[in-house]
């Protein structure tokens, strides 16, 4: 039988012949499975389509729903924690720039609220779930701190949640005044550690490394002491508590080497 032979080319072999069988056979056999996958997945769906379409929906739904949440509900909330907190932070603000009988006046003006507005107590309550709520914590415990009503302090600076660069040490750190006042002086040098360690500014930092250092001295940890005051001198030389340190590195040398 004659063999097809292309212009300038050579008639293929018999193994050339097998290979070319081959892979059309091949070839098919992909398609085939293809076809088959296919239908299968058609056959699927339409099975299950109800179930699929539910699925979507409730998916559908959440983000709707988260979306329409923060748009229609929490960030209006939120303003309106804003606007009534107005008074109470104005009330805190002018209590913590005054002096005699006043101060205490306006801490619980600003916990209470006065003149038909709301106190920080209510903002709490009001409006749970808000960053106003969250800030109203920390103004709520650094007012009874300052009123002396050591628990409630360390209640509300405890709800406080921040990652702010000052607000987040200072709650922690007014925590450990609190414990201070009450005599759990343990608990305090806990607080002022976590306060020093928070954050690393001129501010903070060197403020509550010094008062770690006084309660750990007065709890007998000498050697922590002297750490926490060497840091102050070597690190924030510039600060208002490096000016009080040398005596107390003297004093804390003296306790560590006894």
């Amino acid at each position: 039988m004659a063999t097809y032979k292309k212009k300038g080319g050579k008639p293929q072999t018999k193994v050339e012949k097998q290979i070319d069988i081959e892979e059309d056979s091949t070839t098919a056999e992909v398609f085939n499975t293809l076809d088959e996958t296919a239908s299968k997945t058609e056959a699927f769906v339409e099975k299950n389509q109800k179930y699929i379409f539910i699925i979507i929906g409730v998916v559908a739904l959440v983000v709707l729903g988260s979306m329409g949440y923060k748009e229609f509900i929490a960030k209006p909330k939120q303003i309106n924690a804003m606007n009534d907190m107005f008074q109470a932070q104005k009330y805190f603000n002018d209590a913590v720039n005054s002096t005699g009988t006043a101060k205490d006046s306006l801490f619980n003006l600003a916990l209470s609220g006065g003149e038909g507005k709301f106190g920080m107590l209510d903002i709490v309550e009001e409006y749970s779930g808000t960053p106003s709520a969250n800030l109203a914590n920390y103004y709520a415990g650094t007012a009874y701190l300052n009123l002396k009503n050591y628990k409630n302090a360390i209640e509300y600076l405890s709800d406080f949640k921040s990652e702010d660069e000052v607000l987040a040490p200072l709650a922690k750190g007014n925590i450990g005044d609190a414990f201070a006042q009450l005599n759990q002086q343990e608990d305090a040098l806990s607080y002022y550690e976590e306060a020093a360690n928070m954050r690393n500014n001129e501010y903070t930092t060197p403020m509550y490394l010094y008062k770690a250092g006084v309660i750990a001295l007065e709890l007998g940890k000498a050697s922590r002491a002297l750490g926490y005051f060497e840091k102050i001198q070597e690190d924030y030389a510039n600060s208002t508590e490096a000016s009080k340190v040398e005596v107390l590195i003297g004093k804390a040398q003296v306790l560590a080497n006894k």
